[in-house]
């Protein structure tokens, strides 16, 4: 039976109506009211109203931003939604009349490709988000991993650099300011600010925009600029690093970069690939993974959610 997919993100929430094999069949998508956690509410009932509309659903699967606690009932910390304080899962289950289920809204991706995308095929699976942030999912035998108290797979948070930069989590050297999007734009912003000679295009292009964004970064990388395509290359290595640290730990057999950065494909893979494999412990002692680009992109949010959902309501 069909079932209902909510990706609740910073910007817009994104639904869809996705049949059994990850196929969607209807989709919606509305700005986020992220500081009334009362028209979110409601903005999320309308919109699975709308997408099983003559339908016939089973369940709602919602990922969410934010740590979800180990019952799966509701959001117990996001740093940039607001959320009704009572349970969402009630709340929308007696709103709705269907089960809900909530998860995070990487490991709800990471769901989707494992199941449907770059992931499908093995048993064990490691998903990094590469985009304003850095998220992660794991998936161990089959199973999507949670944790003790249900917020586990904080991959971004993971200490990168001892002492460095500082992150929103509150600590310093994390990952995320060092292989998330807006580390490669903070870091083309600094050499710009430089006036470096190599910096002329990315000025030209903030110059035009009247203030450099990730979009220009992105051009810049697409027009082959030397500059932004070195940024991009420190980006991979130390996402390379961080992978090879967390492959010594839980042995995947795929590791699946999505996010909004892996639009890059083989430009921000490459260098990836190649410092995994030069700090790889025991290197030649390892079976040597695949490390691969999503396949779901935009719809892995709700293609997972949707699955999620389905699993749970079958008793698995």
């Amino acid at each position: 039976m069909n079932t209902v997919g909510i990706d609740i993100g910073g910007t817009k929430i994104a639904g869809a109506l996705v049949n059994p094999t990850g196929e969607i069949l209807r989709e919606l998508k509305v700005p986020t009211p992220s500081h009334d956690s009362e028209a979110l509410f409601q903005a999320v009932v309308e919109m699975v109203t709308e997408l099983r509309a003559g339908q016939e659903v089973d369940s709602v699967g919602v990922a969410a931003a934010g740590f979800i606690d180990a019952e799966q009932s509701r959001v117990v910390y996001s740093p940039n939604l607001r959320y009704p304080k009572e349970p969402l899962k009630a709340k929308l289950e007696e709103k709705l009349g269907l089960p809900v289920v909530i998860d995070n809204d990487a490991n709800a991706a990471g769901w989707a490709e494992y199941r449907f995308g770059a992931g499908r095929g093995s048993k064990h699976m490691l998903m990094l988000t590469v985009g304003t942030g850095v998220g992660g999912a794991i998936v161990a035998n089959g199973e999507l991993f949670r944790g003790g108290f249900g917020i586990g797979a904080e991959l971004g948070h993971m200490r990168f650099i001892a002492d460095g930069k500082l992150c929103g989590c509150g600590q310093k050297g994390c990952l995320e300011q060092y292989g998330s999007g807006t580390a490669l734009l903070n870091s083309a912003k600094e050499l710009v600010a430089t006036g470096a000679a190599s910096a002329s295009r990315l000025i030209e292009l903030a110059n035009a925009a009247g203030e450099l964004t990730g979009t220009e970064v992105y051009q810049a990388i697409q027009e082959g600029d030397e500059a932004a395509l070195g940024l991009l290359a420190d980006l991979g290595t130390n996402l390379g690093i961080a992978i090879a640290t967390l492959v010594a730990v839980l042995d995947p057999e795929v590791v699946v970069i999505g996010g909004g950065v892996s639009a890059a494909g083989e430009l921000l893979l490459a260098p990836i690939r190649k410092a995994y494999l030069e700090h790889l412990p025991a290197r030649g002692f390892r079976p040597e993974l695949k490390l691969v680009a999503a396949e779901l992109v935009n719809d892995a949010g709700v293609v997972g959610a949707a699955d999620l959902a389905r699993v749970h309501t079958a008793g698995r």
